[in-house]
């Protein structure tokens, strides 16, 4: 195969059909190509620059889980819309902001022009694309309902992320503001606690212990910091260390993530609302069940969750329902398994799955709610007897001497 040409981004100016000037920017293999592209667009060409590169180089905007969901929506719209696929890829491309994905759309539509399926074209790109996404595709395809499954993709997607923001949003609150609490109580202790210390020696009078303990803490801070900082270090590379290599690890940590109150409920009702999301999508693009739960596993986002959907799956293959199976876990809800019984029994598990997933997902989004008003006056509490602590422990010997004084 020989080598893709490289596609140049060039600036025109020309006018449009009605005789306005107008101007924009394209994407070509050569200036020759620019010119004939914008004359099938109707523009009358006055001039084609390539585009000049920034002066320090432009930054890299890497592409986003939110990036590919909005392109999921995109493309599904102008396939129902009757827009061939190799235009849709060519417009959503040409107008995306991020140029990153830009490049990467206009590849698949060179892809795609080359003779591969949109299938075997995403397939190339698994950092981005995964098994679930190119599975759903690839049947798309082959049934001829290619707009009906991205739809569902892109449904799909959209659900998926917005879960994933909620969970950001309640563990992320809390995580900032007592970091904001620490890094306040360090500067407090290490250049404030000791500018009131050289105005008590001038006193020459016994200190409150409650004060004391405040000041040596202090000197000990301003002489050991650098060890607090090498520990935070330490303890932050350890843990992505363990986090990216150690699967007993992960299983401790997901199993203790779920066991915290309030967070540990955000969480498994997250994994089930995942699990129902990703199943309902792939048994209604008609995927077999013992080749969607391999699928699931990995869209629950919890490795102990992810360990049951793959005992399921060994249980189905040998000929058990998925509801007896599910029981079996003894990780879902009875409401779900019975759900599940009634789809089976029925012939739509789709549909009941998506209920399934619809519920959840609306108890994920109360409880972080409910967790971030449960949070603030919580966080304010620490944060008050962190700086409260210190302010009353420098002042403690100002009030005694006027005490005395008095």
């Amino acid at each position: 195969m020989s080598e893709q040409i490289e596609q140049i981004d060039f600036i025109w100016d020309g006018k449009d059909k009605s005789g306005k000037r107008t101007k924009g920017e394209i994407a070509a293999k050569s200036e020759t190509i620019a010119r004939s592209e914008l004359r099938k667009m109707g523009v009358r060409v006055i001039s084609v620059k390539k585009k000049p590169k920034p002066l320090f180089g432009a930054r890299v905007k890497a592409i986003t889980p939110g990036d590919i969901a909005i392109f999921s929506r995109q493309l599904a719209t102008m396939l129902e819309a009757g827009v061939p696929l190799v235009q849709s890829f060519d417009i959503i491309g040409r107008g995306h902001e991020n140029p990153s994905m830009q490049k990467m759309l206009l590849d698949i539509k060179t892809d795609i022009e080359g003779g591969d399926t949109l299938a075997e074209a995403l397939k190339r790109r698994p950092v981005y694309f995964d098994e679930l996404f190119c599975n759903l595709v690839e049947s798309g395809e082959q049934a001829g309902v290619l707009e009906t499954l991205l739809d569902k993709i892109a449904t799909y997607k959209e659900k998926t992320e917005s879960l994933k923001k909620k969970i950001k949003k309640a563990l992320t609150y809390p995580i900032a503001v007592l970091v904001v609490a620490f890094v306040v109580t360090a500067i407090l202790l290490i250049f404030v606690v000791p500018v009131f210390e050289e105005l008590f020696q001038s006193f020459g009078a016994d200190l409150p212990a409650f004060t004391k303990m405040v000041i040596n803490l202090s000197e000990w801070m301003q002489e050991w910091w650098w060890i607090i900082v090498l520990s935070i270090v330490a303890i932050v590379y350890v843990f992505g260390y363990f986090h990216k290599r150690s699967r007993p690890f992960n299983h401790f940590l997901d199993r203790t993530l779920l066991k915290i109150p309030v967070v540990g409920l955000i969480l498994n009702k997250s994994a089930i609302a995942r699990f129902a999301r990703t199943l309902s999508t792939m048994s209604a693009a008609g995927v077999p069940l013992v080749e969607a739960l391999e699928s699931v596993a990995g869209a629950c986002g919890n490795i102990i969750y992810a360990d049951a959907v793959l005992k399921m799956r060994e249980d189905v293959a040998t000929g058990q329902r998925l509801q007896f199976a599910m029981q079996q876990t003894v990780l879902f809800p009875h409401m779900v398994t019975q759900m599940v019984a009634i789809g089976e029994e029925s012939g739509s598990i789709d549909t009941m799955l998506s209920k399934v997933a619809d519920f959840y997902e609306e108890e994920v989004d109360n409880l972080v709610d409910n967790l971030s008003s449960l949070m603030e006056p919580l966080i304010m509490s620490v944060l008050g007897v962190l700086v409260g602590g210190l302010i009353v422990a420098m002042y403690l010997p100002i009030f005694k001497m006027g005490a005395a004084v008095g």
